[in-house]
């Protein structure tokens, strides 16, 4: 991201009450690090929710934090968070391949 960016982010996560220093790359790691789980764990997590989110941060409220603060942004920054986020939410919206009928 350009310094720019950067330091739109900062200033963000200074001013606004909802966030706090560093939890903006805190949120796109987060997401990214979610999207490339397996796709059972991922399901797992759809059916029976995640008993650690409490204690290590909920991805899917992280993805929802960084909408936020793209919202907040100069278009021109909010649209290189987005190009980023983008790439992990094209991973997220995957199909997932279909099961074969001999159960493999």
């Amino acid at each position: 991201m350009s310094s720019r960016a950067l330091s739109e982010i900062f200033r963000l996560e200074r001013t606004r009450n909802y966030l706090q220093p560093g939890d903006v790359s805190a949120g796109v790691r987060l997401w990214k690090d979610y999207v490339h789980r397996p796709e059972r764990r991922l399901w797992h997590d759809y059916e029976w929710g995640d008993v650690h989110w409490h204690c290590c941060a909920d991805p899917l409220e992280a993805r929802a934090l960084l909408d936020t603060v793209m919202q907040a942004m100069s278009p021109r920054s909010a649209r290189e968070l987005r190009e980023i986020i983008s790439r992990f939410d094209a991973v997220w919206n995957q199909p997932s391949a279909p099961y074969e009928a001999d159960g493999g």
